[in-house]
């Protein structure tokens, strides 16, 4: 109940904003909810900037972006393991598809008036996330606070504003639904044998059930971001951005990749090595069931990391709209700003 009652309570305040915003804009442009007329209005820079920050406390805490993220590991701790999936896979992902559908192509100017305060949070996360988790002593709770920190990677790449961030970012988006939902799937399984989270109850868990052992170090890897797989190529974009936007994020961005990299090592340690724990003695290993739920995962995560380009192409064009939407001074003529939001949405 306090994870729902918390979570409710973020979303409905940053919903409120967002609403009064989306009221100002349909007054503003003539009654209108169309998209596409919205973005052809010029709005005062002084509007932008208080629109944006209506809509990003919608977003932010969708995200979650720092410091609006705590309802996040209450919900992942108390969600079934579906729930939980769905929530790292889907629903936080609909913040940064926000800020790429809705902020900043409406306020532009706004958004490259924000960047260094964007990338500050988002480096704040990504920082802030993975120190956290080394103080986790659940399984649950430690991948959802990795999510703040690879959340705050997407939201680095996004409001860097070049090629390299933007492409880095979206291309996380799904590289991190694919490798969390797997570690939650992964959590999952043990927890229906041994119906305990706690990372001091599992040891040398390798020994009974190596299949799920080789699944789990597959997906550990790519949270690290380990070259060949998805989450080398989507962190490698984002902090090539982060760098060119601002060195010192770019630089602190890079140190959250090493902490990642402590973290779940460490993990990967307590649970599959050390001594072995009594109570996963005689646990059973992965059956065919589990197995064909993981495979396209396992599948994802090496298709993405050998072959990023099959996904990268697809967005070039929307990235280059979106880049020029934000440098053009003054906006775009509507022809433009039709074809870059219908690329955006492609």
């Amino acid at each position: 109940i306090y994870a729902a009652i918390k979570f409710f309570l973020y979303t409905l305040i940053g919903s409120v904003l967002m609403l009064v915003g989306i009221i100002v804009l349909y007054l503003y442009a003539g009654k209108t909810f169309d998209i596409l007329e919205l973005t052809t209005k010029t709005y005062p820079y002084t509007m932008q900037v208080w629109l944006f920050w209506a809509f990003f406390s919608a977003f932010a805490v969708k995200v979650p972006m720092f410091p609006v993220h705590t309802w996040l590991p209450d919900a992942h701790t108390e969600a079934p393991t579906a729930g939980s999936v769905i929530l790292a896979a889907i629903l936080i992902k609909m913040g940064a598809y926000g800020f790429l559908r809705f902020s900043i192509p409406l306020f532009p100017e706004a958004a490259t008036a924000m960047t260094p305060t964007m990338l500050t949070l988002s480096v704040i996360a990504i920082i802030y996330g993975a120190v956290i988790c080394l103080a986790q002593t659940d399984l649950k709770r430690l991948i959802a606070y990795s999510s703040v920190s690879h959340m705050g990677f997407v939201t680095l790449g996004i409001f860097a504003l070049n090629s390299q961030g933007l492409e880095g970012g979206i291309l996380q988006m799904l590289n991190h639904g694919v490798v969390t939902g797997a570690l939650f799937l992964s959590v999952g399984i043990v927890y229906d044998r041994t119906h305990s989270r706690q990372i001091a109850d599992y040891g040398g868990l390798a020994t009974h059930m190596p299949i799920y052992a080789a699944f789990f170090m597959v997906f550990t890897l790519s949270a690290i971001g380990l070259p060949a797989t998805n989450g080398f190529i989507g962190e490698f974009l984002i902090i090539l951005g982060g760098f060119t936007a601002n060195k010192l994020a770019g630089v602190l961005a890079l140190t959250g990749v090493i902490i990642g990299a402590g973290y779940m090592l460490w993990l990967y340690q307590k649970v599959f090595f050390m001594e072995v724990n009594k109570k996963v003695v005689g646990l059973p290993d992965m059956d065919i069931r589990e197995t064909i739920a993981l495979l396209p995962l396992l599948f994802l995560v090496f298709w993405i990391g050998v072959y990023p380009n099959s996904f990268l192409s697809f967005m070039h064009a929307s990235v280059q709209h979106l880049i020029e939407r934000v440098n053009m001074p003054g906006g775009m003529q509507e022809a433009n700003i039709a074809k870059t939001l219908m690329e955006v949405v492609r």
